[in-house]
């Protein structure tokens, strides 16, 4: 068994191993003999020389010293600390981007994000998570911020623009205040694509007065929350595009223009032979004369090209050229038309643009549309003058439309088909009585008689014009009522013949139907079948009561611009821009200033058009229900006038009732 002395001699030397180890690392850089130097060692000059009994070792104490060697030495922080490019990322690195994020969104993330409600949001949704960071993990860019980059930077497939929505440099961050800064750069795009994808990089204000859509832009916290729960993320982005097969066949056509797979060419307009009309006296229906041969070849009238009867066929062409030439219509040959036709016609307008700049403002439009289109639902393409009913997502019925002439467009809108009209009575809107009306019976006092026209005014002093119902009414025998700001509405009318012209914007704004009577019966097939409506059955309604069919189920109705479009057999389409709604968008597309702020909402001014046309009291007899004598009637007219009013009758299905609003303005 080893002794006392031998026992302290090991103990001495242990304690001296300990304290070498637990020395700062860079004594392990230190020459031996400075090492050794440093050691305590025993006094051995103070002990006797050791025995073989002092060194007899026993069984048990060879056991506990076997143990100690077997026991690792205990690991070396001080070292691993002074090589931190090589050790992995501190566990603490993603809660440093966080107290960074905490900072800048309390204090400076104006800096960061433009928008009020962006900033809010973007508050709301870091709050929530402890302001964990959701694009960056430890000290970079992780998969998910990946993925978000990647989608920002092929946006232009949806007709967008990938430098609206810049990727900040994530390579340079190398410190937590410059990965928060980064991560908030890139949520600012997010939040800029998700609103513009939703309702529109341009707003609709800033192409027009006579557009208006009811919009509802992605909240910033939901959009940022559906994000960072994705597991696709890519595909939740893309979720904010229009859902409708019509603005994904224009993408799938978008990208084909850009690998030149198509090469469309704008439909050449066949121009008529401008053939010279002599002078002469005012030709209308029934009358003979020899230029009436030159009038059918310059206007192409079908039948007999030799002959010189003025007939309905050459009053309705004529009717036609008047119409488009924007001078009175009434189907004679007089002095104005006559120079019309001898001067050089206007070619209207074809498409203004690169087939991939006119492709992609079409695609712009359909974000202004709600998202669920209804259904049923009807569309109007004003550019392709149709109305497509359509029902379970598939088109149930079409036909052709007349649509508002340049100057006086059939607005772009989404509302409700809420009841149709039987035998209308035609409310005069203020703008026509203003504009064209009362100039007219100034030049002609009786020019409203002729026409079947009322004219009233009431005690504050507004004026009204009606016309009542009949075959002769501008509204037809039917209309088809859809309540909205702009005061139009869809409706039969007697001038059938002008749905025989390829391009048919002549109309005050209103859409004249071609085929109303079966557009009833479609509509009501859908919202009321029970009552089972034909176009026989309507036709037999037919009166001098005003008659209201009251739907159900109300009927969405989407007034369209679309001049580029897919057709049922894939095929891409262009249409003339009519209104120049695609030149004035690509115009805005093109350039940097107007782009950075196309989609922040301008002011209008009110439309006047619809604003109530008064005189003096008792210029026009100051009554409600007609002229009652004196005034300004008698100087036109030359004595009193009366004319009778018109009765109403409602019709309304079984537990329904909906008043008709006589002085409901519509153009």
């Amino acid at each position: 068994m080893k002794t006392a002395r031998f026992s302290r001699l090991l103990a001495t030397t242990a304690l001296g191993v300990v304290l070498v180890f637990a020395s700062h690392a860079g004594m392990a850089q230190q020459s031996n003999q400075q090492i050794d130097s440093a050691v305590p060692m025993p006094d051995t000059d103070q002990l006797p020389p050791l025995t073989a009994k002092d060194i007899a070792v026993a069984p048990d104490a060879a056991k506990v010293e076997s143990k100690q060697q077997d026991i690792a030495p205990a690991p070396e922080p001080a070292k691993a600390a002074a090589t931190p490019a090589a050790a992995p990322v501190s566990p603490t690195a993603d809660s440093a981007v966080a107290d960074q994020l905490r900072d800048l969104v309390a204090g400076k993330l104006d800096h960061f994000v433009a928008r009020k409600p962006d900033r809010e949001g973007v508050e709301a949704f870091y709050k929530a998570r402890d302001y964990k960071p959701f694009l960056v993990a430890d000290g970079a860019l992780d998969t998910r911020g990946k993925a978000v980059v990647a989608f920002l930077g092929q946006v232009d497939t949806d007709g967008l623009n990938p430098a609206d929505y810049p990727s900040p440099d994530f390579k340079s961050a190398t410190t937590p205040q410059a990965l928060a800064e980064d991560e908030l750069k890139l949520v600012n795009s997010v939040l800029t694509y998700a609103r513009h994808a939703q309702i529109g990089q341009i707003h609709f204000s800033r192409v027009g007065a006579d557009i208006d859509f009811k919009q509802v832009a992605p909240e910033p916290a939901d959009v940022l929350a559906k994000i960072a729960g994705a597991d696709d993320v890519a595909a939740a982005l893309d979720g904010y595009n229009p859902p409708q097969p019509e603005f994904k066949a224009l993408k799938a056509k978008l990208a084909e223009l850009r690998k030149g797979a198509l090469a469309p060419k704008a439909e050449e307009e066949k121009k008529p032979d401008l053939v010279h009309i002599g002078e002469g006296k005012t030709l209308h229906v029934g009358m003979k004369d020899p230029r009436v041969v030159l009038l059918r070849k310059r206007l192409d009238v079908p039948g007999d090209k030799t002959s010189q009867l003025y007939d309905d066929a050459v009053s309705d062409a004529v009717k036609t050229f008047q119409t488009e030439a924007d001078i009175d219509v009434d189907g004679n040959l007089g002095p104005n038309t006559l120079r019309a036709l001898n001067g050089e016609k206007k070619v209207a307008r074809g498409p203004t643009a690169d087939p991939i700049d006119t492709v992609i403002v079409n695609m712009e439009r359909w974000r202004w549309f709600p998202r669920d289109l209804g259904n049923p639902h009807v569309v109007v393409n004003v550019p392709d003058y149709t109305l497509t009913l359509y029902n379970d997502g598939k088109p149930y019925w079409k036909t052709k439309i007349v649509a508002g002439k340049p100057g006086k467009a059939t607005p772009m809108t989404s509302a409700e088909m809420k009841f149709i009209t039987v035998n209308p009575t035609w409310n005069v809107p203020p703008s026509i009585i203003e504009n064209e009306y009362l100039p007219a019976l100034q030049q002609d006092p009786e020019a409203l008689d002729r026409i079947g026209l009322k004219l009233t005014q009431d005690a504050d002093g507004t004026i009204h014009i009606s016309q009542p119902p009949g075959a002769g009414n501008a509204l037809g025998r039917i209309r088809f009522n859809f309540p909205n700001k702009f005061l139009v509405y869809q409706h039969d009318t007697p001038d059938k013949y002008l749905f025989a012209r390829a391009e048919r914007a002549y109309s005050h704004g209103c859409m004249r139907v071609q085929n109303p009577l079966m557009y009833g019966e479609k509509l009501l097939s859908l919202v009321d079948p029970q009552a089972h409506y034909t176009a026989a059955k309507l036709e037999s309604m037919f009166g001098g009561n005003e008659i209201n069919i009251n739907f159900p189920k109300f009927i969405w109705v989407h007034l369209s611009y679309q001049t580029a479009f897919v057709d049922e057999d894939g095929k891409l389409e262009f249409r003339k821009d009519v209104y120049g709604r695609d030149a004035r968008m690509i115009a805005i597309l093109k350039s940097n200033a107007e782009r950075k702020v196309a989609d922040i909402a301008i002011e209008r001014r009110p439309d006047a058009s619809s604003k109530p046309v008064r005189a003096p009291i008792g210029m026009y007899g100051g009554g409600s229900t007609g002229y009652s004598g004196g005034g300004f009637f008698d100087f036109l007219f030359g004595g009193p006038h009366s004319a009778p009013v018109p009765t109403t009758r409602q019709r309304p299905p079984a537990g329904q009732r909906m008043g008709n609003n006589g002085r409901y303005f519509f153009r």
